[in-house]
């Protein structure tokens, strides 16, 4: 096709492709950006969250953390390598960030577990997974040696995407002012909000005003079976173990006050 442009003559898709990566080049953290922690401070909490006995297999997880403005301002690993925890958990980590800040408010959060079953079919927010679509020229772009360290190419763009299984959460700090949202992915899908939980709990942002889970928070409710939710924002289940560690989230990680 190649052979039949005019001379000067620049295909629109292609400037399209050109104007968003321009956009995206120029964007500017939120306000708000500077009271989330920085890229070392959640690589070592992520590392020592990973240790722990989460109800999962115990793989090496991807973080993102989002500012308000679903700009992504951290992508972290806990691997040394950028090949010890799954390639495409990377971008799944910053589309639970982007869902987690999208779909949090001020005074409410909801966690990517807690849209699982609305947005199964025939449920009240099915198609929410379409709603958002990840910017592959974001998602893609960049050396890959560098994922996962403070240059990441996801870094200062906003990757967009909706996830609706559990590893995403909104990020409050003192006084429950709304920072952003977190993602974790590289396990299974009970295990990724585990993980989630605590490390957001040990980066001091879980000030979580409210929720709709029976503890008022946005934990994981795993009520979800046979296609339907009792709660109607209830998950599947994983495994025994997983279920029993989700449960007890509000007593051995309260949420903070």
């Amino acid at each position: 096709m190649t052979k039949n442009f005019r001379p000067g003559f620049v295909p629109i898709a292609l400037v399209a492709m050109f104007a968003a990566s321009a956009c995206q080049s120029t964007l500017r953290p939120a306000p708000t950006s500077n009271l989330l922690p920085d890229h070392a401070v959640v690589t070592a909490a992520l590392r020592a969250v990973v240790k722990e006995t989460n109800g999962g297999f115990g793989l090496p997880m991807w973080a993102t953390l989002v500012d308000r403005d679903g700009v992504v301002h951290v992508v972290a690993r806990s691997g040394e390598d950028r090949g010890d925890q799954w390639p495409g958990s990377r971008v799944i980590s910053a589309q639970k960030a982007n869902t987690a800040n999208a779909f949090c408010l001020p005074g409410l959060s909801l966690s990517t577990a807690n849209l699982f079953a609305a947005t199964q079919p025939g449920a009240s927010l099915f198609g929410l997974q379409a709603s958002n679509p990840v910017d592959t020229t974001v998602a893609y772009a960049g050396d890959a040696a560098a994922f996962g360290t403070p240059t990441d190419p996801l870094v200062r763009h906003r990757i967009g995407g909706v996830n609706v299984f559990g590893g995403g959460l909104g990020l409050y700090g003192k006084g429950g002012v709304l920072l952003g949202g977190i993602g974790l992915s590289g396990d299974s899908s009970v295990a990724d909000h585990v993980i989630a939980w605590k490390l957001r709990k040990k980066l001091g942002l879980d000030f979580v005003p409210g929720g709709i889970s029976p503890t008022k928070d946005d934990n994981m409710v795993i009520d979800f079976a046979n296609g339907t939710s009792p709660s109607g924002w209830g998950h599947a289940a994983t495994t025994p173990e997983a279920t029993a560690i989700v449960a007890a989230l509000p007593q051995t990680h309260p949420i903070a006050k």
